[in-house]
């Protein structure tokens, strides 16, 4: 009998020190929680951009005084470079127009090669613009002239691709075959920019 508690008690036992072991002795380590804060969302302007645009021209002229105004429309391309807290570029713009000049002429097309550099400020971009400008017109006797522009311009980013932009420029052309003829236009427009 004796014999028989013995046994039960060492079963009893034995028994309950299993799920010691099975459990283990040691705790499980719990993994460190790393947390990691988000970066904050930059655009980067570097590279090159194709776009269309859509503008408004008003031009004058002196010697002879004439006056005309009408719709432009263009394609532009630039290459920029993002510097961090500003962006450098340069590029050439094409318009057509219809613009009549008085009845004397026709104003039929713009070309402008310039540089624009600004400040970056994240997803918008806010630049002053110069350059080259040339003025084509449909009276030979009139003819084509050589000038400048200056300006402002801004844009903001839509997409990581597509950006919208918009340009007031000044132009001066005093180069026409028309010698006594000079012509100041101004031009208001809107691009919408494809980016690589």
């Amino acid at each position: 009998m004796i014999r028989t508690n013995l046994i039960v008690a060492a079963g009893l036992t034995a028994a309950m020190a299993v799920p010691a072991f099975a459990g283990g002795v040691t705790e499980t380590a719990v993994e460190p929680v790393t947390i990691v804060a988000a970066a904050p969302i930059g655009t980067d302007w570097t590279g090159p951009s194709v776009g269309v645009q859509l503008g408004y021209g008003d031009v004058s002229t002196s010697g002879p005084a004439l006056d005309g105004d009408g719709v432009l429309l263009g394609l532009r391309a630039y290459y920029d470079y993002d510097f961090g807290d500003f962006i450098v570029g340069g590029g050439l713009q094409y318009d057509t127009a219809d613009i009549d000049i008085g009845g004397v002429t026709t104003l039929d097309a713009v070309t402008r090669v310039g540089l624009r550099a600004g400040v970056d400020l994240g997803r918008n971009w806010i630049y002053g613009t110069a350059g080259w400008a040339m003025a084509q017109t449909s009276n030979p006797a009139v003819g084509d002239s050589n000038g400048y522009f200056a300006g402002l311009g801004y844009e903001v980013m839509l997409t990581d691709n597509v950006s919208l932009g918009a340009e007031l420029l000044y132009h001066n052309f005093d180069d026409f075959t028309l010698g006594t003829l000079e012509a100041d236009a101004t031009t208001a427009s809107v691009s919408v920019n494809f980016r690589f």
